[in-house]
């Protein structure tokens, strides 16, 4: 006979339709033990996935010019001085009052990058926008990463993040003044790199998105719902925050 035993919240006015089953301390502890075997195979997966990474080919780029906050700047010297570069590619479209919720959620979260100086490596934003309109943007939503425009190069598109939409991540290597493409993603795959969707789907209810493996009875609405705006964005970080 199982010791766990079915619970379900009592007040109707309860947001959730039902909760995990109750069980004793043995029980619970039996089956983390054997969820921790699929977290660690995991875990072994991203190590060896990150391995394969290590080893992919790399393509030359062209010498591109972007536009800084300070002017006109070469690719390579977007670098800094490091030799290994991330950039971000914020999705922009012309006139809109507010772009993108879900890349201006997303590049909230990096407000402390400075670890990156002791692996040699930078973490910027690239956008489509004209540097000026990016610029008062970055600074109306609170963002504090250093960003670039691609308005005037080829450089977004060729890095498949096109005008009118395109997002993503991209990483380049320095060798002298030779820049190379090392590694690309987008849609889902920007995950990895953020600590929002791995804190949430700790949690007993998850993302609560209704395309997900969920029990029955689950706080279900539809995808995205549960993500911050740049309106949101704004209101919390941007020049004068509401607590």
């Amino acid at each position: 006979m199982s010791a766990t035993t079915e619970h379900r919240p009592t007040d109707p006015d309860s947001p959730a339709q039902a909760l995990p089953p109750v069980t004793d301390p043995e029980t619970w502890r039996r089956e983390l033990d054997a969820l921790r075997v699929r977290e660690k195979a995991a875990t072994r997966e991203l190590d060896a996935i990150a391995a394969q990474r290590r080893r992919l080919p790399m393509v030359k780029m062209p010498d591109y010019t972007l536009q800084g906050e300070d002017g006109p700047v070469r690719l390579v010297d977007v670098f800094a001085g490091r030799h290994q570069l991330i950039t971000y590619h914020h999705m922009w479209f012309d006139d809109a009052e507010w772009q993108c919720g879900g890349c201006t959620g997303f590049t909230a979260q990096f407000t402390r990058l400075e670890f990156l100086d002791n692996y040699d490596a930078r973490f910027v934003i690239v956008t489509q926008g004209p540097i000026d309109q990016a610029l008062a943007y970055r600074d109306r939503v609170g963002n504090r990463m250093t960003w670039y425009s691609t308005a005037d190069s080829p450089f977004g598109a060729d890095v498949d993040a096109p005008p009118g939409g395109g997002f993503g991540v991209n990483v380049f290597l320095r060798d002298g003044d030779d820049v190379y493409r090392t590694w690309h993603t987008n849609g889902r795959g920007t995950e990895q790199l953020s600590h929002t969707f791995a804190l949430i789907d700790l949690l007993p209810w998850g993302r609560q998105e209704d395309w997900q493996d969920s029990p029955a009875g689950w706080p279900q609405v539809g995808a995205y719902s549960g993500w911050q705006g740049s309106e949101d964005i704004a209101r919390l970080y941007g020049p004068h925050p509401v607590a």
